[in-house]
């Protein structure tokens, strides 16, 4: 299989054929997930739609808490298709690895610098696509220390940011043992890109302040027993962050 010409020539093969996938996500989101999942198996409740951004390169960064966290959270965004970063090893696993292909989504290996799925990031954003990633690498119930990968990405593509705070998603699947539906709900914050004041580069320090106030964002959007290593917001290092709602709009 060739690809089209790209700077980030790294990238999973997968990247190049997002268009083609667009239609099957269609059905998926709409019919598997919103009419199947939310109505049979979780009772959702979608806040703060109205700070998706419509169109350019997106990353939305959510807390990890359950499985399905990936999920309710494409299923959620109607506006646009969402390209989700899923760990390689539910590549190994009949459902997961199933739902992750069909989708379109494209592997990450934790536990290393993964350049692979960094130029994959990287090129999906470039096309303008809108990506999901957890910061912090992993499951956690409250907020743990992210990794500054999500904000090296951000400033490589000049891409805005999109924070997703996910409650409930824990309870699954016990209340569904109990033929219950299991309430979950995902809210938005506001879509923010981080101020580089022009720099080509940033001194890694900035950037573990940048990645700090950006999970701050996460953890403004959760109840407090969630925010975990962000609990304290108000401690948080302000200023570099510019949201898009406060931007001049174009004429």
């Amino acid at each position: 299989m060739t690809t089209e010409a790209s700077p980030h020539s790294h990238a999973y093969d997968i990247v190049y054929r997002q268009d083609q996938l667009d239609r099957r996500r269609g059905f998926l989101r709409d019919v598997v997930l919103r009419k199947i999942a939310f109505g049979l198996l979780v009772k959702m409740t979608i806040e703060g739609t109205e700070h998706i951004p419509t169109s350019g390169p997106t990353i939305v960064i959510m807390n990890h808490i359950a499985a399905i966290d990936p999920f309710v959270v494409t299923g959620a965004i109607t506006s646009r298709f969402v390209v989700p970063m899923s760990k390689a090893e539910n590549y190994d696993s009949p459902v997961a690895g199933f739902m992750a292909r069909a989708w379109g989504a494209y592997p990450v290996k934790r536990g290393e610098v993964d350049r692979r799925a960094l130029d994959s990031t990287i090129e999906l954003l470039r096309r303008g696509r809108m990506v999901l990633i957890a910061p912090e690498g992993t499951r956690q119930l409250a907020l743990s220390d992210a990794k500054d990968g999500v904000t090296y990405i951000a400033l490589k593509a000049n891409a805005t940011i999109l924070p997703a705070g996910i409650v409930g998603t824990n309870h699954f699947p016990a209340t569904l043992k109990r033929l219950r539906r299991t309430p979950v709900t995902v809210r938005f914050g506001r879509a923010f890109r981080f101020r580089t004041e022009g720099r080509a580069r940033v001194p890694r320090d900035e950037m573990a302040a940048m990645t700090h106030e950006a999970m701050s964002q996460i953890a403004a959007l959760l109840p407090e027993h969630l925010r975990g290593a962000y609990r304290d917001t108000a401690q948080t290092p302000a200023g570099h962050l510019e949201f898009i709602d406060e931007l001049p709009q174009p004429l």
